[in-house]
């Protein structure tokens, strides 16, 4: 994977998502029996926070954030396994769990055992919470933003329909679709650059394998019972197209602190809304 993505990032249209791209180490993490080494971008200087991306997305999703956080905190960007540009191998298994463990593997190479501050956005503010709670000691504090599965259930999807779900999810239209979909207002945010890097992760090798043994297993649902011991905060644009009221309005009852909105915000606090995130990151994640 890293000659791929070092093959892409000279035509990556956003520049931010360049310099990100630039800042990835490729390491090989213990007690995953995978042989290939993992991306992970690293950049900033002071306390640590892991920033965790959200379904069928890269680590490039935080590129608009990290240029106002890296001035103040370490940041650890991984793209979770069997997403983004991780490898993924024949014969292993791509549900939570397995993602679960590589992050538990990405912590254990961090220079400081000190706790880290975590931010999760859709898909990844489930993965954060099931960190906090799988290991209580590494996460002084959540950021969750836009969190989805904290709620509900897992949906395993059985054969066929695994497949057939990963070849929508393949189709030009569909992506640009979805995309735009994601911003609050996409006639003004969504240009070519926001489509191609949502779909650049498309080119790795295994991509619909894993998305597809992903889905079989019917990922993370009901993430947030119980709710972990640590500090939460919870943000969400007003203007949120893809979690539903119905979702919302499950997540706020489990909440115990009310839910920031964003105006002018979609699903992705983190690109609508950067310097609203990163003005909370700075007050609410730093020890």
């Amino acid at each position: 994977m890293k000659e791929l993505l070092d093959g892409l990032i000279p035509d990556i249209l956003d520049p931010q998502a360049r310099s990100l791209a630039n800042s990835v180490h490729w390491l090989h993490l213990k007690g995953l029996n995978v042989d290939h080494p993992f991306p992970i971008a690293m950049l900033g200087q002071g306390p640590t926070l892991v920033l965790l991306h959200g379904f069928d997305s890269s680590f490039l999703e935080f590129r608009r954030l990290t240029p106002l956080l890296s001035d103040h905190f370490r940041l650890i960007i991984p793209d979770l396994f069997g997403f983004g540009f991780s490898p993924r191998p024949a014969g292993v298994s791509y549900g939570p769990s397995a993602i679960l463990d590589h992050l538990d593997a990405v912590l254990q190479t961090l220079d400081s055992q000190e706790p880290v501050g975590v931010i999760g956005a859709s898909m990844g503010g489930a993965v954060a919470v099931e960190l906090a709670r799988r290991s209580q000691s590494r996460v002084r504090a959540l950021m969750l933003l836009a969190p989805a599965g904290l709620t509900g259930r897992s949906m395993p999807l059985p054969p066929v329909l695994d497949r057939l779900g990963v070849w929508f999810l393949s189709r030009p239209g569909v992506r640009k679709g979805l995309c735009k979909q994601a911003f609050a207002d996409p006639k003004a945010s969504v240009g070519p650059a926001e489509e191609q890097i949502a779909s650049l992760h498309l080119q790795c090798s295994g991509w619909a394998d894993a998305l597809a043994a992903f889905a079989r297993t019917g990922g993370f649902g009901g993430s947030g019972h119980p709710l972990p011991d640590q500090p939460l905060h919870a943000m969400w644009g007003a203007n949120d197209r893809i979690l539903q009221p119905r979702l919302k309005e499950q997540a706020a009852k489990l909440l115990v602190n009310p839910v920031e909105t964003l105006e002018s915000c979609g699903h992705l606090p983190h690109l609508d809304q950067p310097e609203q995130v990163a003005q909370r990151c700075l007050t609410l994640l730093a020890p």
